[in-house]
């Protein structure tokens, strides 16, 4: 560790200096009792895991204004539109962007002023509550009926899809 230079040092001690550790023989095995082996496990209720999903909770703020939310909550809205937003994003392998949000509250029509209402009717009794941590498995639901196939194309697509039949975004 340096000390300031008006420390007394004896000249004789020997100066410490950097060394790496010692080379490893082999490469790093996934060994230990905690560690993860294989790949990710896929299926029902396990999600799409990708990089620093948690920042499209800051770009949903960016939405606020904006959002036709009708008898909805806020909080609720926006837990299930991150939840998508974040399947998109880990569909691609990335971290979420912009699109992920855009495409996320435009299947569920909460950007539409004027949204249809058998969808403002699904969302009402879909949306209820899932910010709350005890309703994930609503909140996956709410995730689950958006496929792959439709987070897959460009959010353009997914918006021109919705102005012409709002029912081929979502999974029944």
């Amino acid at each position: 560790m340096a000390a300031p230079k008006y420390v007394p040092t004896d000249p004789i001690d020997k100066v410490r200096t950097y060394s790496s550790p010692p080379r490893r023989n082999r490469s790093w095995m996934a060994d230990r009792p905690g560690d993860f082996r294989g790949s990710q496990p896929t299926g029902d209720q396990l999600g799409t895991p990708g990089p620093d999903q948690g920042y499209a909770f800051r770009l949903a703020r960016q939405f606020a204004d904006r959002l036709h939310l009708g008898s909805l909550d806020e909080d609720d809205v926006i837990s299930g539109c991150v939840a998508i937003a974040s399947k998109r994003a880990g569909l691609f392998g990335r971290a979420p962007v912009v699109h992920d949000l855009t495409a996320a509250f435009t299947v569920w029509g909460f950007l539409d002023p004027a949204p249809p209402e058998e969808l403002v009717e699904l969302r009402e009794r879909l949306f209820p509550q899932v910010a709350s941590a005890h309703h994930y498995v609503e909140r996956r639901q709410i995730v689950d009926r958006v496929s792959a196939e439709v987070l897959l194309r460009t959010h353009a697509a997914v918006i021109d899809d919705y102005g012409r039949d709002w029912t081929t975004n979502i999974a029944n």
